[in-house]
């Protein structure tokens, strides 16, 4: 016999179990959850490794002499002949050169105030950007005849064009698209190697559906989905100019051209001795 108002021994138990608190299923339940997730099958793992960037070496298929005192900042290749843009406070210029050679056909200076940097074709046209000075300059693909400049918003690195967009960087992890008359932003991505932001983008290409990077003060070149910004794959040029072609104003790795006949990739550096036909050579990811 119990109190009136105290609760039976069987209620008490049938109770201790307070409002909320989880059932014994349902903590089994989460461990279990806990342990799928922490501890992934093989095949997770191995889904998941496939998101890792392919790594490629090179191999040189040809060598061609390049004008040492160029300070590179942007090149394209088209019907035979290399365009290139070199920077420079009162060395900057745009320049027609013979490929095979490395003399310059054709250079137009520009004037000591701008720095020179990335360059691309777009129709019968050649486009230009500037470093900090904002503006692009568009000259006649013929001549070198400058017809027109055109401001944009950030500081000019590297540039190149899809088809349908000129495709500009800033040193930042941002790609940016560009409606190629009136130089205004269609798009931008940002550029991610497995989730982390890729910063120093320089000097730009096109090849094949992908957009080719320099990595500012590096020997690494990125390939970039022009989509999603994603990384597919880093291209190792470490060792590509000889030290014994160095001297001592030799500096960093930067730029890329693709001839398009002939599925040639042609990479120099700023104030090289040589430019280069590479063929890439790919390795397992994360190798040395």
């Amino acid at each position: 016999m119990h109190p009136k108002n105290e609760p039976s021994p069987v209620l008490v138990r049938q109770n201790l179990k307070a409002p909320g608190c989880p059932s014994l299923f349902s903590v089994l339940l989460l461990t279990l959850l806990f342990f799928l997730v922490a501890f992934p099958g093989p095949k997770a793992l191995s889904a998941g490794s496939r998101n890792r960037p392919a790594v490629y070496g090179y191999k040189v298929t040809q060598t061609f002499p390049h004008d040492p005192e160029a300070f590179t900042q942007g090149l394209i290749f088209y019907e035979g002949y290399l365009y290139e843009s070199t920077g420079l406070h009162g060395k900057s210029s745009v320049r027609k050169v013979h490929l095979e050679t490395g003399q310059a056909v054709k250079t137009i200076p520009l004037p000591e105030r701008y720095f020179g940097e990335g360059l691309t074709r777009w129709k019968d046209t050649l486009v230009q950007l500037t470093w900090q000075s904002r503006v692009g300059f568009v000259y006649d693909l013929s001549t070198l005849g400058l017809m027109k400049k055109m401001p944009y918003p950030f500081e000019g690195w590297g540039l190149t064009e899809d088809g349908q967009s000129l495709i500009a960087s800033d040193g930042s992890p941002q790609l940016y698209f560009l409606d190629p008359v009136l130089f205004q932003e269609r798009r931008r991505i940002v550029v991610r190697d497995q989730g982390l932001p890729v910063a120093r983008l320089n000097e730009l290409e096109f090849i094949n559906g992908e957009i080719f990077a320099n990595i500012f003060l590096t020997d690494r070149i990125a390939r970039i989905s022009p989509d999603t910004g994603d990384v597919t794959g880093w291209i190792d040029l470490t060792g590509l100019l000889p030290s014994s072609d160095r001297r001592p104003n030799t500096d960093v790795l930067n730029g890329i051209a693709y001839d398009r006949q002939r599925d040639r990739i042609l990479v120099t550096g700023k104030n090289w001795p040589k430019l280069f036909h590479i063929r890439l050579v790919k390795r397992n990811p994360g190798s040395p």
